[in-house]
């Protein structure tokens, strides 16, 4: 892990006393909060904003007293927290020296400097409660994320933790196994995120635990999730993608998949690389599937993290089956691939009315690594067709050769596109008769794409020569 400007903790304070110093509205912001939480407040204060006043009369929880008077140091003994605003460096430093020899972990509004713990801000979903720290640096940008959060989350998550919090005793009650209990609290997340709104109700809880039940001695089996971690921006992930990510136990990931996408993973997963370069050294897919099979079959949440989408040359079908014949569950999660991602960064379109009417994916080689054989080279000449070749690199002169002596016009715009999507991406951009020898010079590092077709034109005279090679 790495290094934490804060150490994110939540607090537990209801029912006990706590101390605010000011009666401003900031103080009587803090004075909120603490309520809030369940505390029981007491302020001390000359002077009280309206603000504060009117939470005496009504306050969200806990009880709010107001001292009219100056503070002293014996107004801290037994308090849970301290919280005080002060205009100069010399009476916070007085609070905060008093508070700490009490015991007391102290805040000062808007002076971290004489902070124990700081405020962040908060969403609130409660039970399910978020808190947002830029350790005081950027307040604004915490805001804004907030904000984003606040978007993201849908209020009825509030119903759903409650019911989580009612139903915790009942499901440790019920005589699951723990790979049962965890595949109830698994349906009732899929819910929660599936239909936010729905007020969880009894009739829930029963039918979760009627199909857990229903599983029979397939609940002790973990499962897994074949997942399409795109062709390598991390923010083209999909929601469900990350959240596959962020409930995995192990993650079996190929070494195309960019280690940026792995940071959206939860943090306690087990990551396994297994391998899968382009003509390197790599793990057979007999032995993943066998690894897979296996942690899957220990209980394990399983995802299997491929570049770009793995239902398109990604061999989902044999990991597939590998999960089926072991009784396995197995989901798969579609990604942006490679093609998708790369004509997305370039806003090349791939099919046009005028230009390309069909788009197709080809693979630039067989299992054994040669050139396919079993291209339909008639699709590859179509002047309407648009083309993106996977894995071109090592066989690209030899089908370029094969395409165009059955028809390929070899001034064909085409593009070859390393690392797509990604800061270091680069682009060649050449007739596909030239392109097999220009892609050669460059030696461009893996995953390269190769896109051929008349849509291509327009784009190769925009691209400038930071964007291109050759």
């Amino acid at each position: 892990m790495g290094a934490l400007a804060r150490l994110p903790v939540f607090l537990s304070l209801d029912g006990k006393r706590t101390v605010l110093v000011g009666g401003s509205p900031a103080a009587a912001w803090k004075a909120e909060l603490l309520s809030a939480s369940g505390a029981n407040v007491d302020v001390y204060a000359v002077e009280a904003c309206d603000d504060l006043l009117q939470l005496v009369a009504d306050p969200p929880r806990g009880t709010i007293t107001i001292n009219c008077r100056a503070w002293v140091p014996e107004d801290l003994k037994n308090a849970a927290v301290a919280i005080g605003e002060f205009e100069d460096d010399e009476g916070a430093a007085a609070f905060a020296s008093c508070a700490r020899a009490a015991g007391v972990p102290v805040n000062v509004i808007d002076k971290p400097a004489f902070c124990d713990f700081a405020f962040g801000a908060i969403v609130n979903r409660s039970p399910l409660v978020i808190g947002i720290s830029t350790d005081g640096a950027a307040p604004v940008f915490a805001q804004a994320i907030r904000a984003k959060f606040e978007a993201l989350l849908p209020v009825g998550f509030a119903g759903w933790a409650a019911a989580a919090a009612r139903w915790r005793n009942a499901v440790k009650a019920s005589g699951l196994s723990f790979s049962g209990r965890r595949k109830f609290w698994q349906l009732l997340t899929a819910h929660a995120v599936t239909d936010p709104q729905h007020e969880p109700s009894r009739a829930d809880f029963d039918s979760f635990i009627a199909e857990v039940r229903g599983l029979g001695t397939a609940v002790e089996n973990g499962s897994v999730t074949l997942v399409g971690a795109g062709p390598g921006d991390p923010e083209l992930l999909t929601l469900r993608a990350v959240r596959a990510l962020q409930s995995a136990d192990v993650i079996l990931f190929d070494d195309l998949v960019s280690r940026d996408v792995l940071d959206f993973a939860r943090r306690e997963a087990r990551k396994m690389l297994v391998g899968k370069t382009g003509f390197g050294p790599s793990c057979k897919q007999e032995d993943i599937n066998a690894v897979m099979v296996s942690l899957a079959k220990q209980g394990k949440r399983v995802v299997r993290l491929k570049g770009g989408d793995p239902l398109i040359f990604g061999r989902a079908s044999e990991e597939i089956a590998a999960c089926q014949a072991a009784n396995i569950a197995v989901d798969v999660v579609p990604g942006i691939t490679a093609a998708q991602g790369a004509a997305a960064k370039l806003g090349l379109p791939l099919t046009d009315r005028k230009q390309a009417r069909r788009l197709q994916y080809v693979t630039g080689h067989a299992k054994n690594g040669a050139m396919p054989n079993d291209l339909d080279w008639r699709s590859l000449a179509d002047p309407m067709t648009t083309t993106a070749i996977y894995m071109p690199t090592h066989t690209l002169a030899a089908l370029v050769e094969k395409a165009t002596a059955e028809g390929l016009d070899p001034q064909t715009p085409a593009l070859a596109i390393a690392r797509a999507t990604r800061p270091d991406q680069a682009i060649i951009a050449a007739p596909v008769g030239e392109l097999p020898e220009r892609l050669a010079q460059a030696d461009l590092p893996g995953p390269v794409l190769v896109m051929i077709g008349r849509v291509i034109v327009e784009q190769i005279s925009a691209l400038g020569a930071k964007r291109c090679h050759g």
